[in-house]
């Protein structure tokens, strides 16, 4: 046990792993306010979309050289978010064909990009692209290689989302439980909607670099999904989700260093676990009534 502290006080010494440590716990906190309110509107497939469109909007950037890919990343996201929220309420195109049209399209697009690119002789693009690739929707070390910048700009973006987020808790509840109930109200429920998958955009394109794209619902996911199994009340089950979500977040940044996993995968592995320790602990609790 002393030698794992040792190691972790040795690598802690270097910024660079401090602040990915900040940065992640950044992303659980802000993936996991929403999540719940996700989970509960059945718009979880939204994340999984826009993670998607974000690795397309990624490929662009890098085979044209923009230093920074946000320029492109974000806006091409956001748009997304909106389009799949119109299109999805489209009678003639449903919500789930509206994201398989959109996500699969720009994941397929983004991918022959980079191979085209990396044949027609592109700098800017390794010979190794199915690396780049894996290490773009899985994760990659990219987390380790942070700048004080990016933590910043991290750090102002999670800002907005969780001052959005509290200010606007009465009005995202009630459009969370009943929808139909907050329109009568005056609530205007759409644009609503549209703040949050606009807001669960910024926190793909912030949290690309750290899970991958493709583990990034799976981040937004799993604590509510945990949290759901054992409370009930819509506080209680976003104050747990977020406290499994920096937990796990925590705990696969560490094992990540100390064994050489890939970070995203070790964190999602992490929610994965809980998810099934909660699950037991709900049928316990069926049980004692």
């Amino acid at each position: 046990m002393s030698d794992i502290i040792e190691k972790l006080q040795f690598y802690f010494q270097f910024p660079y792993v401090r602040y990915a440590m900040i940065v992640g716990l950044l992303i659980a906190l802000c993936s996991s306010l929403l999540g719940v309110t996700l989970v509960m509107k059945r718009f979880s497939f939204i994340g999984d979309g826009l993670s998607h469109v974000a690795f397309g909007a990624m490929a662009v950037a890098t085979i044209t050289g923009i230093t920074n890919n946000m320029l492109i990343i974000m806006p091409v996201t956001i748009v997304s978010a909106v389009l799949l929220l119109r299109t999805g309420s489209n009678t003639k195109i449903k919500g789930d064909a509206a994201v398989a049209m959109i996500s699969v399209g720009a994941l397929a697009l983004g991918y022959m990009m980079m191979n085209i690119a990396a044949q027609n002789g592109n700098k800017r693009m390794t010979s190794n692209v199915s690396a780049d690739v894996c290490s773009t929707l899985f994760g990659s070390t990219s987390i380790l290689t942070l700048s004080l910048t990016d933590v910043w700009i991290c750090v102002a973006m999670s800002i907005i989302v969780v001052t959005v987020f509290l200010l606007l808790y009465n009005k995202i509840f009630a459009v969370t439980f009943d929808e139909s109930f907050a329109k009568a109200t005056g609530i205007r429920s759409d644009m609503y909607n549209l703040l949050i998958a606009v807001v669960i955009a910024v926190i793909i394109v912030i949290a690309m670099n750290f899970v991958g794209s493709l583990l990034i619902s799976a981040l937004i996911i799993f604590p509510a999904l945990s949290a759901m199994r054992v409370f009930k009340s819509f506080r209680s089950v976003i104050i747990c989700s977020v406290i499994i979500s920096l937990i796990c977040a925590a705990t696969g940044i560490i094992v990540s260093i100390l064994a050489g996993t890939p970070v995203g995968s070790t964190i999602v592995s992490a929610d994965i676990c809980v998810f099934f320790i909660f699950c037991l602990i709900s049928i316990v609790m069926k049980r004692e009534k």
